[in-house]
């Protein structure tokens, strides 16, 4: 059982595992959800961590099939700048390894910024902390755990 899991239980919030075989050689983790699990891949998200210009970091979830833009990012944190974290730090914040960071249970609650899309999505799916995990829950419940906003944050 991954943090994410454990605090879904834990709040009482209505969730779906879902697993699959991970192919360490997979490209994109968050397609190879969306291929292994049948999934429309407009909403399945991945979550990114960012460093800010004044080196703060801040979770990003944004759909797999997309790109963060880094200027409309800064722009959501009110910030000047921001660009990829690195993986240590990513790590270290989080507890999850990449491929599997999940925006939910992590160490350290960071600001989060949910793509305007998912509000469209009665269901959608993020990484449940592991890589081959997914997790199924409301975009609503999703901004209430993250106490995430949304923002049109992708290219």
């Amino acid at each position: 059982m991954t943090p994410a899991i454990t605090l879904l239980k834990k709040k009482k919030v209505h969730h779906e595992v879902l697993k699959y075989a991970h192919d360490a050689d997979s490209a994109s983790y968050g397609l190879e959800a969306v291929e292994k699990l049948g999934l429309d891949a407009q909403c399945v998200f991945k979550t990114l961590v960012v460093s800010t210009d004044s080196d703060k970091l801040a979770v990003a979830i944004v759909p797999v099939a997309t790109k963060l833009s880094e200027k409309k990012m800064a722009k959501a944190l009110r910030a000047k700048k921001v660009t990829m974290a690195a993986s240590q730090l990513v790590e270290a914040s989080t507890g999850y390894v990449l491929g599997g960071v999940s925006p939910l249970g992590q160490r350290k609650s960071l600001p989060t910024v949910i793509h305007a899309s998912a509000q469209h999505f009665e269901t959608v799916y993020v990484s449940a902390g592991k890589r081959g995990l997914e997790v199924a829950l409301s975009p609503k419940d999703l901004a209430t755990l993250t106490r995430a906003h949304y923002e049109d944050i992708a290219v």
